[in-house]
């Protein structure tokens, strides 16, 4: 079955080369040119992948990512950005893209990373070890089947791939985990993308169970391997 991808450009040459591209590499292909009718072609068309231009008329490709999500829309998104600086790449993917390529960019390295993320779209823990009904260390509780956890009194939700680093971080805990072990564990050994995306997972998980995410006292960083969750 072809893979649909939705592409969201403003610049119709631009467009048009990369619907060719995808188009003459067997994907279905749907196109879009502003950034206000994201939500509602993705609801109606379902694609398997959204590349989505950040600078778009009527709403920027930050607020269409960031509508996404809040709606509970968890689509793989590539942001295509013409910009180099590295807060950039951050904000999108903290707003829940899975990815980023900068203009100008070349054919394959397009392909090469929607075809990853897409592999990726739906990963797996790895089997060794079964996942835990319930995961609890210091005065963090986690429900795994619920993507809920407690820590203290108060309560929080966990994304799905946010519980799913937690996992196996706590299958290893009290060791240290390379980025690269996280990295092919929760996203697939074809991930093509930057640590940073782990990084920012890591940032996210923090904010939720430290009581000082300055200052973690759970998952600790093993400063140029990965990271560590304390027994």
């Amino acid at each position: 079955m072809k893979k649909h991808i939705l592409i969201v450009e403003d610049d119709a040459h631009i467009r048009m080369g990369v619907v060719d591209t995808f188009q003459s590499e067997g994907y279905e292909v749907s196109e879009l040119g502003n950034g206000k009718q994201v939500l509602q072609k993705v609801q109606q068309l379902e694609p398997d992948l959204i590349l989505l231009d950040i600078m778009l008329p009527g709403k920027s490709g930050y607020d269409a990512c960031r509508e996404l999500r809040e709606n509970r829309i968890k689509t793989p998104v590539i942001m295509l950005t013409a910009k180099g600086q590295e807060i950039d790449k951050v904000v999108g993917l903290e707003l829940g893209a899975d990815d980023y390529v900068t203009k100008p960019f070349g054919v394959r390295e397009l392909l090469a990373r929607v075809q990853a993320v897409l592999r990726r779209s739906q990963p797996e823990v790895s089997a060794e070890t079964p996942v835990p009904p319930c995961m609890e260390f210091g005065d963090v509780s986690i429900n795994t089947a619920a993507l809920r956890g407690v820590r203290g009194k108060d309560t929080f939700d966990l994304k799905p791939r946010e519980l799913k680093v937690l996992i196996v971080l706590f299958q290893h805990r009290g060791n240290a985990v390379s980025r690269d072990e996280l990295l092919n564990q929760v996203w697939g050994v074809d991930y093509y993308g930057t640590t940073r995306t782990l990084d920012q997972v890591i940032v996210k998980l923090r904010q939720k169970i430290e009581a000082d995410h300055a200052k973690p006292e759970y998952i600790t960083t093993v400063h140029g391997l990965g990271y560590r969750l304390e027994k």
